[in-house]
């Protein structure tokens, strides 16, 4: 198969997936959405994947977690920046680039991947 068609083939089987709605906790933006859908596109993570909103000092955040050992794990604002890595890497604590939060972080789990490893 050529390039160009693998592309466009991705490229179709892309739009089919973003057709169906996710049933997710809470409205996320789309770029969130996109990468829940990529996730649900690759292999069954161990551990599964989550993706988190955290609320602080008035700011909105989203987590998701990476797919297992010494790997961060990054927060993103609500345009899919990546802020940072809170925890996860070799030494568990993430990247150490995180803002300093000064009010309390409220976690609603927007989606965890149900799937099952097919291992």
């Amino acid at each position: 198969m050529t390039p160009f068609r693998m592309l466009a083939l991705s490229g179709f089987l892309l739009f089919l997936a973003s057709c169906d709605k996710l049933e997710l906790a809470v409205e996320v933006p789309s770029c969130i959405e996109a990468e829940i859908r990529k996730i649900q596109n690759e292999e069954v993570r161990n551990p599964a994947a989550q993706v988190w909103k955290w609320e602080v000092d008035g700011n909105v955040y989203y987590y998701i977690s990476s797919d297992c050992c010494d790997q961060y794990n990054y927060l993103y604002d609500e345009a899919c920046n990546v802020v940072c890595a809170p925890d996860g890497g070799f030494s568990g604590n993430g990247d150490g680039n995180c803002p300093t939060f000064s009010g309390e972080i409220k976690y609603t789990l927007v989606w965890a991947d149900e799937r099952k490893s097919k291992k």
